[in-house]
This record gives C-alpha cells, structure tokens and sequence, in this order.
C-alpha cells in the first residue's frame, strides 16, 4: 500500500493543495499527517485528498474540538498506532521518543514531526523504519517536502513540493 506522509502545514494553504494534489498525482490509499495543522479551515484542501486520511495533533493545533470535528473524527491525541496493509505504525509529533519507540521492536514504522526536517533512518541500521517527512508549510528555512512510504517494502522518499 502506498501512503502519503505529511506534517506542519501550519495552515499554507497553497502548500497544503500542492501536497494534496501530489498525493492524488501518486494515488496513494492514505495519507497520514504527524501533527501541526493549526487551523480548522485546512480540511477545506484536505478534504480534496482521494485517499483515506489520519493525523495526530501537533503542539501548535488550536481549537482542537473544531479540528476533530472539521477532520470526520480522524485526529487524535499522539501517540497514535494504527495498523496498515499488516504493518504496525506509530505516528508522533515531537521527536522526544521516536528512537525509544523504534527500539521497542513493536513498530515496523515511527513517524513524527515537529522538527520541520526530513529524516529517514532505521533503528540501528535494521529495524524499525524512522520517517520525518519535513514540513509542508513554506515557513521557516528549508524546502516544502512531504514523504512516500511503501508498506510492502517499507521504503520511505521525501519528495520536494
């Protein structure tokens, strides 16, 4: 299964549309965004996605009620494990925990955020896929990325929007 990977769109909704539009070009079957969307109005880009769509709040996420709501009830408090094509995944915002949560050998894939840098890495060369996708939002230094993840291989690219 082909996922969609995002984080921080910290509510550019120009970047959110091309992240959309990205994740439609490739068809993936779900996108998963590890946190900081802010504002309710995001889900009026997200709701364009043609995939099924799961998140995590993030620190800076305001009127959450709104947010859970706007989202069909697919937000929720991090940590968050769901369980896709026979894979086990874990979605955090921040990084606090993420080798510890890699380490555990419960996970065949940590995702977060917060850092607003790409990262893929395993757990000690081999075990737990770690995956940053970077950030969506054009705020900050660096570039508007967002990541692909294979659940079959469970290989992981970052791709510049």
């Amino acid at each position: 299964m082909l996922l969609g990977v995002m984080s921080d769109t910290h509510d550019d909704m120009e970047s959110i549309r091309k992240a959309v539009d990205f994740f439609n070009s490739k068809k993936v079957r779900m996108v998963l965004h590890a946190g900081d969307l802010v504002s309710p109005f995001t889900f009026e880009a997200l709701n364009l996605l043609e995939a099924d769509f799961a998140g995590i709040f993030g620190n800076n996420d305001g009127d959450r009620l709104l947010l859970h709501q706007k989202s069909g009830g697919r937000l929720f408090s991090q940590p968050h494990i769901l369980e896709l094509d026979g894979r086990r995944l874990v979605l955090v915002h921040e990084p606090r925990v993420v080798e510890e949560l890699a380490a555990s050998g419960r996970f065949d894939a940590v995702i977060y955020g917060h850092l607003h840098r790409p990262d893929i890495r395993r757990e000690k060369g081999k075990g737990a896929l770690i995956l940053s996708p970077g950030k969506v939002a054009r705020l900050h230094k660096g570039e508007s990325t967002a990541a692909l993840l294979d659940t079959g291989t469970m290989e992981a690219e970052i791709f510049r929007l």
